[in-house]
């Protein structure tokens, strides 16, 4: 499969929707749930704001938002792939007290009009944009002045060393294998390769302070292995 090819990555997204869930939370023992509510920790989402999740998935973090924008928050979930908007919906039917909507679309081009969120987030989908500088660039385009935003990925790292052999083991070994056991080789051998090219913690900096973002800090998690994108507009 080739890197941050749309049609690609949305067919990915549909075939592995099912699954997509429970293989993270066995890939990462769980803790990309706490990764993603450190990320909240740090943007302090509060009553009443209108917060993004772009490439929002099965909708686990939009909905954790839609918890802490209540009373009269709202969160809206945008991503290209239907399978998992279509789980995200029964979730958010289960919690229907949670503002959360969801729709298909594309996290470049949103059509959403300028300066309407208070907060955006993405989880794991900037590795995946065709251009993920133009993503960032939608992101300052789509966040009102003073506001926060954050990404959560993978870290690039690209000096050898002990963090670099263990996510390569991680990515070839653990991934690999436990995604082939439920049928999915192919899907997950992606994630090592969409990881080539794709810009480290200081050019991701670089890319998000050219985008219109006033602040942008980038902070490692798991001794290098995931990165956390910090921005202010």
């Amino acid at each position: 499969m080739k890197p941050r090819d749309p049609a690609a990555v949305e067919q990915l997204f549909d075939s592995v929707a099912s699954r997509y869930d429970q293989l993270n939370d066995l890939l990462s023992l769980g803790l990309h749930r706490q990764w993603k509510r450190q990320l909240q920790c740090f943007l302090r989402p509060k009553a009443g704001e209108t917060w993004l999740d772009l490439c929002c998935g099965t909708g686990d973090l939009a909905l954790e938002l839609a918890r802490h924008v209540r009373p009269g928050g709202s969160v809206l979930g945008l991503d290209s792939a239907a399978a998992p908007l279509a789980l995200a919906r029964q979730r958010q039917g289960r919690q229907p007290w949670l503002n959360a909507v969801f729709q298909q679309g594309d996290a470049l081009a949103t059509d959403l009009p300028d300066a309407s969120a208070d907060g955006i987030v993405m989880a794991y989908g900037l590795r995946n944009l065709r251009d993920p500088a133009a993503g960032l660039m939608e992101m300052a385009r789509l966040l009102k002045p003073g506001r926060r935003a954050g990404v959560l990925d993978f870290n690039r790292l690209t000096t050898p060393g002990p963090a670099a052999s263990f996510q390569r083991f991680y990515l070839r070994r653990l991934v690999v294998s436990v995604a082939a056991a439920a049928g999915l080789r192919q899907e997950y051998a992606y994630l090592e390769e969409s990881l080539k090219g794709f810009p480290d913690g200081a050019a991701q900096v670089s890319m998000a302070l050219e985008s219109g973002f006033s602040e942008a800090r980038h902070h490692t998690l798991v001794a290098g292995q995931m990165g956390m994108l910090l921005l202010k507009r």
